[in-house]
């Protein structure tokens, strides 16, 4: 494609953008990360691709509102990895798979004859985003909520999937803005959003000069997206192919694995890479016990 992108995160600057992306809504591809699906959807604004790679339960918090606020919800798109943690009601939404370029990853879909795009692990979901950007299209980048900081104790814009937590345990002696507070002081110690700023620094100069900021980071130009023209339906850009039984899709993708792993030249990649994934920080793992716990994995993911 050449159409513009937007790709939204949760960063506090978000609200302030939010008018720009109402402007600019039909004339670009908003491609939102999970976690700013309810601050988009409190704006009246539909993301045509939500981005989400978490596989922690609480990442499902994020998604939750794209059904229970978007009229279309069934004629938008993820972008997901394997790993990533969804409701079933993804289930009849279309999927952009993306591969990390791992051994068992391929292997499973190979299998399962599924495409994908390979985009390397970075540790934060709006650094895959800005990659998925570049291989759909060749127009600009512009990044919205993106901040790299916190401002004062407000760590993300609003509303916030996990604000409901800290809403419904506060109390007079736990008000929600001490609550605010301790977040704000344990990220800042983190050091988290420093290591995301100094890592978005250093590609700048792979990059091509064609991202933005729409405000909230010291990082990257600024920018405003200009018009391109009507895009009310994305649909045409996307060839969605409908995959007739997917009932089987975990155990085929499993036993692909438990094939692969006996085979000798297979073996050794796919230990070191399924180790560390299921048996985090433990060395001496034997196969049976890494067989084992492959199978115990198609038992969690369809419950």
């Amino acid at each position: 494609m050449e159409i513009p992108v937007i790709i939204t995160g949760s960063g506090p600057s978000l609200e302030h953008a939010l008018p720009v992306i109402q402007k600019a809504r039909n004339n670009c591809l908003i491609i939102a990360a999970s976690s700013s699906v309810l601050a988009l959807s409190s704006a009246g604004i539909t993301a045509d691709m939500v981005i989400a790679t978490d596989g922690g339960c609480w990442a499902l918090k994020h998604i939750y509102p794209f059904y229970r606020n978007y009229k279309n919800a069934n004629s938008g798109f993820f972008a997901v990895n394997l790993c990533a943690a969804l409701p079933s009601q993804c289930s009849d939404t279309a999927q952009l798979i993306i591969n990390d370029g791992s051994f068992w990853q391929s292997i499973v879909l190979h299998e399962l004859n599924l495409p994908s795009v390979i985009i390397p692990q970075r540790g934060t979901v709006t650094a895959t985003a800005v990659e998925l950007a570049m291989l759909l299209t060749s127009g600009n980048i512009y990044l919205a909520g993106l901040d790299f900081s916190i401002n004062d104790i407000k760590t993300h814009a609003r509303p916030y999937s996990f604000d409901g937590f800290f809403y419904g345990r506060a109390n007079r002696f736990d008000p929600f803005y001490s609550q605010s507070y301790a977040r704000a002081s344990l990220l800042h110690k983190g050091g988290s959003m420093g290591i995301y700023e100094s890592w978005f620094k250093e590609q700048l100069d792979k990059w091509p000069k064609r991202i933005f900021s729409i405000g909230g980071n010291k990082i990257f130009e600024k920018g405003e997206p200009t018009a391109y023209r009507d895009l009310k339906n994305t649909d045409g850009f996307f060839n969605v192919v409908k995959h007739e039984n997917t009932n089987n899709f975990c155990e085929k993708g499993i036993q692909a694995l438990l094939n692969a792993i006996k085979r000798s030249e297979y073996s050794q990649n796919l230990k070191q890479e399924l180790n560390s994934l299921l048996f985090p920080g433990e060395n001496k793992i034997t196969r049976n016990e890494l067989e084992t716990a492959i199978k115990a994995a198609c038992v969690k993911s369809s419950i």
